[in-house]
């Protein structure tokens, strides 16, 4: 009789556990989301800004952010399930597409509309012009990634052939600072934090914004598998309503108001150094108004990637972009 005692208050006391220890999200009865980024940078300011002020949460959500360096590993995790959503440029889902994915990546929700990524050169350049890069060696990033294929259309365009700059593409994404700093190239095209650091640091010096040079394009967008989307719109419309507050909050708040607010997801980077950056990214008009992708600007980057021959054909706009929950 003791023995049964004995268990049943074992199994009281597990049952009162599971009740006492309910993860936070049961508790608030969120939905778990987790969420592939392709990069950490003070660019997707807005994505951390309702991340910080509980907009995910004010519609269900529970949203986890994890870092996955480089735009392939971002599409490979959430092909393969290890996360929801996808947080990368628009070009991978493309890739994907024309790849015979049956179950393939949609663009549901657009960030930013131009490349994040600024030119550092290793000597400080007065009135720095395209022309400069004529005969130097460039770290540009991955083959196939936007930062190097922004840079070359961008070159192209200004009448600069590919084959009067070297635009080393071997590098990987998460190295390119460091090879840098160990003496390889002239030129290296680096995101926020990251470019500001080397710059103080004296390893080199912002020359140039990539993103200006290339124009707008879907550049940083949300994506989920079509099967994902299809299943859970709930959680896709509460999503793209939590990134279109954060949205809003970057364009009618200040800069200082801003780093307020997302200090603490960047612990390395001094308050005021978070300021010059954000604004750097304000100047450059970085963030779209709305999470809303035109079709222009998705042929944009389209126009990008086959100059840089890393596209045979184009993708249709109508099955590639969901605008559903999105303002217009």
């Amino acid at each position: 009789m003791k023995k049964i005692i004995i268990a049943l208050l074992a199994i009281g006391l597990i049952i009162t556990g599971f009740f006492v220890f309910k993860p936070k999200e049961e508790e608030k009865g969120l939905t778990k989301v987790k969420v592939a980024e392709v990069t950490h940078s003070i660019f997707y300011a807005p994505q951390y800004i309702a991340h910080s002020l509980g907009y995910f949460e004010e519609e269900g959500l529970d949203v986890e952010i994890i870092l996955t360096s480089g735009a392939d590993k971002v599409t490979a995790a959430v092909l393969s399930n290890d996360v929801q959503i996808g947080f990368c440029g628009s070009e991978s889902t493309i890739y994907v597409y024309n790849g015979g994915q049956e179950d393939y990546l949609v663009n549901f929700a657009g960030l930013t509309k131009k490349d994040g990524s600024f030119l550092v050169a290793r000597e400080n350049t007065d009135n720095f012009k395209l022309e400069d890069l004529k005969g130097k060696h460039i770290i540009g990033g991955r083959e196939g990634g936007m930062p190097a294929m922004t840079l070359e259309y961008a070159l192209n365009i200004n009448g600069i052939k590919s084959n009067e700059t070297n635009i080393d593409t071997s590098i990987d994404f998460a190295s390119m600072s460091g090879a840098f700093i160990g003496g390889t190239g002239d030129y290296v095209a680096l995101f926020e934090p990251t470019a500001s650091e080397l710059e103080k640091e004296g390893y080199g010096h912002i020359v140039a914004s990539i993103g200006e040079l290339g124009g707008n394009v879907p550049y940083t967008t949300y994506n989920a598998k079509k099967s994902y989307i299809e299943e859970n719109p709930n959680v896709i419309e509460g999503f793209t309503k939590a990134i279109q507050k954060g949205l809003d909050y970057v364009h009618e708040h200040t800069s200082e108001e801003i780093a307020q607010n997302i200090k603490d997801y960047f612990p390395d980077t001094k308050e005021e150094d978070l300021i010059k950056i954000i604004q750097r990214y304000k100047d450059i008009d970085s963030w779209y108004e709305t999470t809303y992708i035109s079709e222009e600007d998705f042929k944009h980057i389209e126009e990008i990637v086959k100059n840089a021959g890393q596209l045979d054909k184009s993708a249709p706009y109508n099955k590639l972009i969901n605008n559903k929950y999105a303002q217009k």
